[in-house]
């Protein structure tokens, strides 16, 4: 190959490796363009900024702040209203009392108070709402006091025990409020919605009925819910207004405002504890109940056992069980071992409770009632019962024949023993015994006893053992021999 040649091929080289080093910058300042108008999407879909009235907004929470005349009445007639779809249990009734409440503004003015640093605000919002929860306790009391209808129902029980959705509920509800109230203009819609929402007020509701009723369970539960949604729709608008930096508010005196400062820190601080407390026992208990529910669903559900309830008790850290039938040792055994897989309950006690006193006779008795009635109703059913009867009769003389003929005058009626035999144990399907004749050395000959036996094909290998052990016991004791070999069918 000539120098020429050789030139040209590099020559080719350099032009291709010059067009990709184009088209890779090529690929970065697309992908900086891609990620510059993400960027720039996403900051104009979600930054709220540039949409809000500081000033507007501050004035607005405070004229909320403020509770007589119309609002206190508006107050008295929403709670009335709410108690009313309480007693009625009507979710519809609770929602339009909430879209006339006036609970909202002292709240929101003692996250704002804490927020900008104002104190007359808190200690305004902090009395007026005090005055509206007396108020509204007093309302709901003596509603439900003088009212003759009142009796539990869902929409009561449902405002007594707070878990992991009221926090939510009434966090991220705050945060629409507040979000709403900071945007120029006003979204009333969004503020009912967050009303409905947040549910202030059937937890007040709710208090009253428990006081009226001396119920103290009622009345703390509902309070304790009400409580963590006031303080969480407050901390929501703690965070909104400080993310949105509104101004401090400022005092001539330097000391007195950083000791007003630190005493809203304060106030925050000691505000704060008990709800994290109750979120954090909230998270636990719903994680207790998601694994005993999924424990009673995949383990306990789906045995061949007649389950009746379990009762979990978290305090102490037991489950109980209870069946209406005989647990073997075997399922107890599995049972225990099953509930380690449930990182939540791994270390419960579980008590296991089935019912031994099952008795045949009882159900026998249950279903010739029922054929008498049916007898006295109509004489059809009764020829036909006259028929069943002389079956049976002809049935039980027959095997009385063939027992009288194989059997000999020591040994028990067959017929007892095979009732007696699906009495004990109700997964038999084939029974059947006979004497056997063996010689395990050729000259020296033994009488066996062997059982035949079927059981239901759903019951598990380790049950049929445990039961086969069970049967093998009994027999001996009731056929009065030594040995007994139990063969399955």
């Amino acid at each position: 190959m000539s120098d020429e040649n050789k030139f040209d091929f590099s020559e080719e080289e350099i032009k291709k490796d010059a067009a990709v080093e184009q088209s890779k910058e090529a690929v970065k300042q697309d992908a900086k363009g891609l990620w510059a108008s993400t960027k720039k999407f996403l900051t104009e879909l979600l930054d709220f900024r540039d949409d809000t009235d500081r000033d507007a907004t501050i004035t607005a929470i405070k004229e909320d702040v403020p509770f007589k005349g119309a609002t206190a009445w508006i107050l008295v007639c929403s709670i009335m209203v709410a108690s009313v779809g309480l007693n009625a249990d009507s979710t519809a009734v609770v929602i339009g009392a909430m879209l006339i409440s006036p609970l909202m503004g002292p709240i929101l003015g003692i996250g704002m108070a804490i927020a900008i640093n104002d104190i007359d605000t808190l200690r305004r919002s902090l009395v007026n709402l005090a005055i509206m929860i007396v108020l509204s306790l007093l309302t709901a009391f003596l509603f439900f006091y003088f009212f003759p209808l009142s009796e539990d129902n869902s929409e009561l029980l449902g405002r007594v025990s707070p878990d992991i959705r009221d926090v939510l509920i009434a966090f991220f509800g705050g945060l629409a409020l507040i979000i709403a109230r900071t945007k120029k203009g006003t979204i009333a819609s969004v503020i009912f919605g967050v009303a409905i929402a947040t549910a202030l007020m059937p937890p007040l509701c709710t208090a009253g009925y428990g006081l009226a009723k001396g119920n103290w369970s009622y009345f703390l539960g509902a309070m304790n819910l009400f409580t963590i949604n006031t303080i969480f729709i407050a901390l929501a608008t703690f965070i909104v207004l400080k993310v949105l930096r509104f101004p401090m508010l400022k005092y001539a005196n330097s000391v007195k405002r950083r000791r007003i400062a630190r005493f809203a820190a304060l106030v925050a601080v000691l505000v704060m504890i008990y709800p994290t407390i109750t979120f954090l026992k909230v998270l636990k208990d719903t994680g207790l109940k998601n694994d005993y529910n999924s424990f009673i669903k995949e383990e306990v559900d789906n045995r061949a056992l007649w389950f009746q309830e379990g009762i979990p008790n978290y305090e102490e850290k037991t489950i109980a069980l209870y069946y209406n039938d005989e647990v073997p040792e075997a399922i107890i055994a599995d049972l225990k071992n099953d509930i380690k897989k449930y990182e939540k309950i791994k270390d419960f006690k579980l008590e296991i409770k089935g019912n031994k006193n099952r008795s045949f006779d009882k159900i026998v008795d249950a279903y010739d009632r029922a054929i008498k009635d049916l007898d006295q109703k109509d004489l059809i059913i009764s020829g036909l019962q006259k028929q069943v009867e002389d079956l049976e009769a002809n049935i039980t003389n027959l095997n009385k024949q063939i027992e009288s003929e194989n059997s000999s005058n020591t040994a028990i009626s067959f017929t007892n023993l095979c009732r007696d035999a699906k009495v004990r144990f109700n997964d038999l399907e084939f029974f059947a015994y006979s004497k056997m004749l063996e010689s395990k050395d050729f000259i020296n000959i033994d009488t066996v006893t062997v059982a035949n036996v079927r059981w239901k094909v759903a019951l598990s290998d380790s049950i049929v053992i445990a039961k086969e052990k069970a049967l093998q016991k009994w027999l001996q004791k009731e056929l009065k021999v030594d040995t007994i070999v139990i063969r399955r069918n």
